[in-house]
C-alpha cells in the first residue's frame, strides 16, 4: 500500500492531503483523525473498507501532516474542505467519520452540509470543553494543557514547538511499558501487538512533520467554541463510546447525544479510548452506511 499522499487543492489554494483507502471504487466514507495524529490513522478503515466496499478517504487537518497550514482557521471552517475534497473526487453525497478530535470536525461537517452529508459517526469523541468549568471529566493532560492554554496560548505553542522534534523519534520499551501501564486493561490489550502499536505511531509521529504549529493550531480548535449548535444537526448520528474511555469520560458522549437529533449513542462494556476503533470498525462503518457486518463477539 503506497503511504504517498493524493495532493487536493482545497479552499484559499491550500493543499489538502488525503489517504485512499479501502475499497477504490467503493461508496465514499470521510475520515477525520484525532488529536495527535495524521491521516495514516485511517488505516484502520482500509480492511473493513474493502470487505464493506467503501472508500476510506482520510484527511490531514491544515498545518497537520503534509496538509497546508490555515492560521487562524476555526471549526467552522472544516466543511468547505470537506466539500472541496468531494467535489475533487466527484461525490455529490457521502458519509463522515471521525475519532476522538475528529469528533467536532465530524459534527460541524453534519451541520453545515446536511444536502450532502448522508450520515455520521463518532467514535470516542472530544466534547466542547471551550466554556467548561468542571473538567475532571477529561484525561489530566488535556486538563493540564487545557488550564496552561486559558491562562497564556503562547506557552502551549512553544512547548509544542521545543517538543516537535522529540515527538517524532519513538520512545524506548521501557517508557511505552509505562505508558501502556497508564490504559485501561482492554486499550492494552488492543495495543499489545506489534503491528497495531506500528501503526498508532505512525499517525502519532506524522502528525508533527507538517507546520512547525500544525499541532497547537490544530490543538487550539479544542479550546474554543464550535461555533454552532449541535441541537441543529439534522444528519443521523451514530455516537460510540467505550466505558472505560479515560481520555473522555462516557458521560461527556451522553450529554453530548443529549443535545443532538436523530442521535443514537452506543456506550460498550470492555471498551476504551484506543480499543473502541481496533475492535468495532468493521460493526461501525456497517452501521454507518446500512450494511451487515461480521460482529465479533
Amino acid at each position: 500500500m503506497s503511504i504517498d499522499p493524493i495532493l487536493v487543492p482545497g479552499p484559499g489554494g491550500r493543499t489538502v492531503a488525503v489517504q485512499s483507502y479501502g475499497d477504490p471504487q467503493g461508496r465514499p466514507v470521510f475520515f477525520v483523525h484525532g488529536w495527535p495524529s495524521c491521516r495514516f490513522q485511517g488505516v484502520v478503515g482500509d480492511e473493513p473498507g474493502k470487505k464493506l466496499g467503501l472508500r476510506f478517504l482520510s484527511v490531514d487537518r491544515p498545518g497537520v501532516g503534509n496538509s497546508d497550514v490555515h492560521v487562524g482557521r476555526r471549526l467552522r471552517d472544516w466543511p468547505e474542505v470537506v466539500a472541496a475534497l468531494a467535489d475533487h473526487f466527484g461525490y455529490e453525497k457521502f458519509h463522515v467519520m471521525g475519532v476522538s478530535g475528529g469528533g467536532p470536525y465530524t459534527l460541524v461537517s453534519a451541520w453545515a452540509l446536511p444536502e450532502r452529508v448522508l450520515g455520521a459517526t463518532i467514535i470516542s469523541g472530544a466534547p466542547p470543553i471551550a466554556d467548561r468549568a468542571d473538567v475532571s471529566t477529561l484525561m489530566p493532560v488535556y486538563r493540564l494543557l487545557l488550564g496552561i492554554y486559558r491562562r497564556n496560548p503562547d506557552w502551549v505553542r512553544w512547548a509544542f514547538r521545543i517538543g516537535r522534534g522529540p515527538a517524532q523519534v519513538r520512545p524506548p520499551r521501557w517508557m511505552w511499558h509505562l505508558i501502556m501501564k497508564a490504559i485501561p486493561p482492554c486499550d492494552r490489550v488492543s495495543l499489545d501487538d506489534r503491528e497495531t502499536l506500528d501503526r498508532a505511531w505512525a499517525g502519532y509521529a506524522g502528525a508533527w512533520i507538517g507546520h512547525p504549529d500544525g499541532v497547537f493550531h490544530d490543538a487550539r480548535i479544542y479550546a474554543e467554541p464550535w461555533g454552532f449548535d449541535p441541537a441543529e444537526i439534522r444528519v443521523p448520528i451514530n455516537i460510540w463510546h467505550g466505558i472505560e474511555d479515560r481520555n473522555f469520560r462516557p458521560e461527556l458522549a451522553r450529554e453530548l447525544a443529549a443535545r443532538i437529533p436523530h442521535a443514537r449513542v452506543h456506550l460498550l462494556e470492555n471498551e476504551g479510548h484506543y480499543s473502541l476503533i481496533i475492535r468495532r470498525m468493521e460493526e461501525m462503518l456497517a452501521e454507518l452506511v446500512g450494511v451487515e457486518a461480521v460482529v465479533k463477539a
